[in-house]
């Protein structure tokens, strides 16, 4: 959408795109790119990015998610954003009474630390909730900032009571000189085995690696099924106690316990 953001990430992936400290000559073409997603039918779900989209007029924002709304194979829209954090005075009542036109629209925000939930960003974040945009948080882990199980609870139970659910914690990615902010993996999952069964299910994220080129999100886990076979699973809880589940027998002998009537979507 844009090549500027309200303030510049060490840790992120586009820092010197979006800032343009590598030269790199940012131009959107609006048109272009709107005409591939209408001709892309396979397209549902699109994703305002930047740069910062907040960072443009709301005139200009209001034109672009409705030319995308327009589209009938467009499902919802999405607008990843920093500036509910970065610049609380960006959200107004006028912001919020526009958004709601685009409806399923969702806001995903970038909070690392629970000092960034001020009250300022509380009251912004209530507004854009009280105009039925649902709300995520995406974080980085990142050494000697949050990569403390205390630390991490604390943001989550927050970001829920400034009505966002967290969504991600990523792991850093391989950023040139950001190695000093790049905790280990391991202490990513202590983190989520500190979490999980110690707050609220709503409160725990999924833990993601970014892959390096190009594979996508993947989601690791702690260790939570120690064994499977093809009749049992031997599962550890948070408290490290160990369980065994029997597996459901085949598919194809359950058939018959299967009102076809009954699927989503049947006529």
């Amino acid at each position: 959408m844009t090549d500027r953001c309200a303030a510049y990430c060490r840790y992120c992936t586009r820092s010197r795109l979006v800032s343009n400290a590598s030269g790199y000559d940012f131009h959107p073409e609006f048109d272009r790119q709107i005409a591939y997603i209408a001709e892309h039918t396979e397209i549902r779900d699109v994703l305002l990015s930047g740069g910062d989209p907040m960072l443009l007029s709301d005139e200009k924002l209001e034109y672009l998610l409705g030319r995308l709304r327009a589209i009938p194979h467009v499902e919802f829209l999405r607008i990843g954003t920093r500036i509910p954090i970065f610049l609380p005075q960006r959200i107004t009542p006028a912001l919020c009474a526009m958004l709601r036109q685009f409806h399923p629209l969702f806001v995903s925000i970038h909070t690392n630390h629970p000092r960034e939930l001020t009250t300022e960003v509380r009251a912004a974040l209530g507004q854009l909730a009280d105009a039925g945009i649902p709300l995520g948080n995406q974080s980085v882990l990142l050494r000697h900032v949050n990569d403390e199980p205390v630390v991490m609870k604390a943001l989550v139970q927050k970001l829920l009571m400034c009505r966002v659910r967290p969504y991600y914690i990523y792991q850093c990615d391989l950023i040139s000189g950001s190695s000093h902010l790049r905790s280990t993996v391991s202490r990513g999952l202590e983190i989520m085995d500190s979490l999980r069964g110690h707050t609220t299910g709503y409160a725990v994220p999924q833990y993601v690696i970014d892959a390096p080129g190009g594979g996508g999100k993947i989601p690791v886990n702690p260790g939570y099924i120690l064994r499977k076979s093809a009749t049992k699973i031997i599962l550890r809880n948070f408290e490290g106690k160990v369980f065994e589940y029997p597996e459901a027998a085949e598919v194809a002998a359950m058939a018959p316990l299967c009102d076809p009537s009954m699927a989503f979507g049947k006529d």
